[in-house]
């Protein structure tokens, strides 16, 4: 299937699906600690930039990875610059300087490692952030001056997040509560 394609049927279709080099893929609602995690982060980040310039979005938004000729939905966007649009789509995005994504059973495998990959070729992002339902963990990539990306990993009720390129920490403790890990 072509780029073209895959968006004319995508902007018509009553469920979301991701493309990825000619190859379309089911996305699935995961339990209720995906949602649940989904939204606290996404307060949780907006809380922390809300005098700043930055736009915090939830998985509505469609973001295009040109290097690999794929559009994905991850669970979470922050934007520092503003919208950046593809150009000719007024619904799809290119520019996000963080990206989240929920961990489910169904998808970590996938977000950990292909979405990750893919991800990496955004040259606006800065940080990519994996938030696990199974446990109190956060991982998250932080890209250095250099290219490379640094691992950090924050786990607990009394973990701390430090996401450097936006300068805000998020404390897993209110994340995480009253969620039910799985």
């Amino acid at each position: 299937m072509t780029a073209a394609e895959y968006l004319a049927i995508e902007r018509k279709a009553p469920f979301k699906s991701e493309f990825v080099r000619g190859e379309v893929l089911a996305t699935s609602g995961g339990p209720v600690a995906h949602a649940v995690l989904m939204g606290r982060t996404a307060w949780a980040l907006e809380n922390a930039v809300e005098e700043g310039p930055c736009v915090v979005t939830v998985s509505q938004l469609r973001l295009e990875l040109v290097r690999d000729q794929a559009y994905v939905y991850p669970d979470v966007m922050v934007f520092s610059e503003g919208f950046a649009l593809a150009e000719g789509h007024p619904d799809i995005f290119t520019n996000p300087s963080v990206v989240v994504e929920v961990l489910s059973e169904a998808t970590e495998a996938w977000d950990r490692g292909g979405k990750f990959g893919l991800y990496q070729g955004v040259t606006t992002l800065r940080e990519y952030v994996s938030v696990s339902t199974s446990a109190m963990r956060v991982e998250w990539f932080t890209r250095e001056e250099d290219g490379r990306w640094s691992y950090r990993k924050a786990e607990g009720p009394e973990g701390v997040v430090r996401l450097e390129g936006l300068g805000v920490t998020l404390g897993l403790g209110r994340i995480y509560r009253k969620v039910e890990l799985g």
